[in-house]
């Protein structure tokens, strides 16, 4: 089975409300075994709400929309659907049953216009809505020889999952829904570019390949998500084991884990499984890595804390550093990252001091960018490294503070800080 989910109102149209709806019933869509293959959006006028429903019922074999059964002149999503399916509006009891029985709970006297909320389309079924005063709407399209089944949600996303939990789930059910499972598994790497990692995987990232891989960015992390669809669970997992393990193979240390996992989380374990801990001083990504990895479970017990720099003086003061070894004057340099390190871990009492140096000058023009150093003191010794300060200003601050997580998650895999 394939679905559609639509978002229905000139607040999602027009950008003012983020809409979260879809990507919370594309979710549970597909772990029902439906595969949805379209997003829609329409603005609040009856022609374009009417043109969307026809061509989904064209085209799908489950349609989920949200928004627009209010009782105000903008709800028009009954009269689109019954535009749409052929059918006229009709009052349906219960529907208004439930309407009355809402304002009377809330004791209030109930506006003759909320009447238009218990109008559904000729044939269709209600969807309960129990804290809500708008019904849903399920109806049933024949299409051919198959059916389009049709489902209409409140646009508060809280009465819409519970309507989902408690009516629309059960119902897909039982028109078949679930008999195939879809399941996931996100493998995240860091350390090269989208494209650089696709010409890495053995024809991995094709058309029509079963189980599916796609391949994404997000902020410089590439995420690899691997989809496959049998009759349990267990068989997905058993179809996309062998894709998992040729991409680590294939990309080695640049994969650094699954799922939801960050950075951050990585060297969390890694220091954890090692019983090592690890303090920070950055100069320059304001903070970031501080709060990643106080944020991070992993590292829980493992991060020590960290220091945020803006000046030479301020290195000086905090970790005991003289101003020569870190001056507001000195370009960005390896001797001064790895003074910074080694403070760090001294202070902390730490095993590990992770610095960022001073960052130079950001110029998007330049030629060649400027450089900025990672420094990582360890029992033994400092590991440096200097990185091109260059990216997109967006996400400049991130991706540097990536690349200092990313250089200790490789330290500590190799075995500790080395020169």
């Amino acid at each position: 089975m394939h679905a559609e989910v639509i978002a229905i109102g000139d607040e999602i149209t027009s950008g003012q409300l983020l809409d979260t709806n879809t990507q919370w019933l594309s979710e549970r869509l597909e772990e029902l075994g439906i595969r949805v293959l379209y997003h829609t959006a329409a603005g609040d006028e009856l022609d374009a709400i009417a043109g969307v429903f026809r061509l989904a019922i064209e085209r799908a074999d489950v349609i989920v929309a949200t928004g627009g059964l209010g009782p105000t002149a903008d709800d028009l999503t009954r009269e689109a659907i019954a535009a749409a399916a052929g059918r006229r509006l009709v009052i349906d009891p219960q529907a208004l049953q439930h309407v009355r029985a809402i304002f009377q709970r809330r004791n209030r006297p109930m506006p003759a216009k909320n009447e238009v909320q218990a109008l559904l389309p000729e044939g269709a079924r209600v969807i309960d809505n129990p804290n809500g005063t708008a019904p849903g709407i399920a109806i049933t399209i024949p299409r051919g020889a198959a059916e389009c089944h049709l489902f209409s949600l409140p646009g508060v996303p809280a009465e819409m999952r519970e309507m989902w939990f408690g009516s629309v789930a059960g119902q897909l059910r039982s028109a078949g829904a679930g008999r195939r499972t879809v399941r996931h598994r996100k493998i995240r790497c860091f350390g090269a570019g989208e494209s650089q990692i696709e010409t890495m995987l053995p024809d991995l990232v094709r058309r029509g390949r079963v189980p599916r891989v796609g391949i994404n960015a997000s902020k410089s992390t590439i995420v690899l998500r691997i989809t496959a669809e049998a009759a349990s669970a267990e068989e997905c997992r058993a179809a996309i084991e062998p894709t998992a393990e040729t991409i680590r193979q294939s990309l080695g240390s640049l994969v650094f884990g699954e799922g939801d996992d960050e950075l951050q989380n990585a060297v969390g374990r890694l220091l954890s499984q090692q019983q090592r801990t690890l303090a920070t001083a950055e100069w320059g990504t304001g903070g970031t890595i501080a709060q990643w990895l106080s944020e991070a479970p992993e590292a829980a017990e493992h991060y020590l804390g960290g220091v945020v720099l803006s000046s030479g003086r301020a290195a000086a003061a905090m970790l005991g550093l003289p101003d020569k070894a870190a001056s507001d004057n000195s370009p960005a340099s390896e001797p001064a990252a790895a003074a910074l390190a080694t403070a760090c871990r001294e202070r902390f009492g730490a095993d590990y001091g992770l610095a960022i140096g001073p960052f130079p000058p950001f110029d998007p023009g330049a030629a060649a960018p400027n450089a900025f150093w990672i420094a990582l003191a360890g029992p033994q010794s400092v590991a440096t490294r200097s990185h091109a300060y260059a990216a997109h200003p967006a996400i400049l601050n991130v991706y540097c503070a990536k690349l200092a997580l990313n250089f200790v998650r490789l330290e500590l895999q190799a075995g500790g800080a080395r020169r």
